[in-house]
């Protein structure tokens, strides 16, 4: 009997853990109007062998807008405005340009910066694991080249991580911190123009 009494208790609690994780990333997604934070990211290898890591600073507004500044190991600037997305690479002084609907997808970024991720995403809550509370979004659209996102956040609702396993078995995580939420953010952020003599291709 005690056992069966613990068994539903605990069951409970888990559920209730559950739901907090859902409500947490909807709430994310509808008060977190513009925000921004660093980042660091780190990409494992499929067989877990290898480990490339990278780091800069994140910003977005609602809807569809959003800029990832990596700053090392070298820069790179991926931007979207809502009607395409731009990724430059300062290295190469080079340009590929995307409509916006066929490169965010089911995205991290969608997931982020979207207004509509219970049309592009599966959800459910996952069980509390280092100490942040974790939801997924399985994409919707098979073919997205991600299997599963992964949203972590820390105690109050703030953005902690992102991990990502992609359709090679490649897994991503990426760690932010000095998060803010509903920033002040110039326009201007989310607007790209192509440097000039950068190559600029389009896809």
């Amino acid at each position: 009997m005690v056992a069966a009494v613990v068994a539903v208790v605990l069951g409970t609690a888990h559920a209730h853990a559950h739901a907090d994780a859902l409500d947490t990333l909807k709430s994310f997604t509808a008060d977190a109007k513009t925000g921004r934070a660093a980042f660091t990211q780190t990409v494992t290898s499929p067989d877990g062998k290898k480990q490339r890591k990278s780091s800069g600073s994140f910003e977005f507004s609602r809807p569809n807008r959003f800029r990832f500044a990596y700053a090392k190991p070298y820069e790179q600037l991926i931007v979207g405005d809502g009607e395409k997305v731009w990724l430059f690479d300062t290295e190469l002084n080079q340009v590929t340009v995307r409509p916006f609907s066929q490169a965010l997808g089911a995205t991290p970024a969608a997931l982020l910066a979207g207004s509509a991720i219970e049309r592009d995403f599966t959800l459910r809550a996952l069980p509390d694991e280092g100490g942040l509370q974790w939801a997924e979004a399985s994409p919707k659209l098979k073919d997205s080249g991600i299997q599963t996102l992964k949203i972590g956040f820390r105690a109050g609702g703030a953005l902690a991580a992102i991990e990502i396993l992609d359709g090679f078995g490649q897994r991503s995580r990426i760690d932010f911190s000095a998060v803010e939420n509903n920033p002040a953010l110039a326009a201007d952020r989310f607007q790209f123009k192509p440097p000039a003599g950068a190559d600029v291709l389009s896809q």
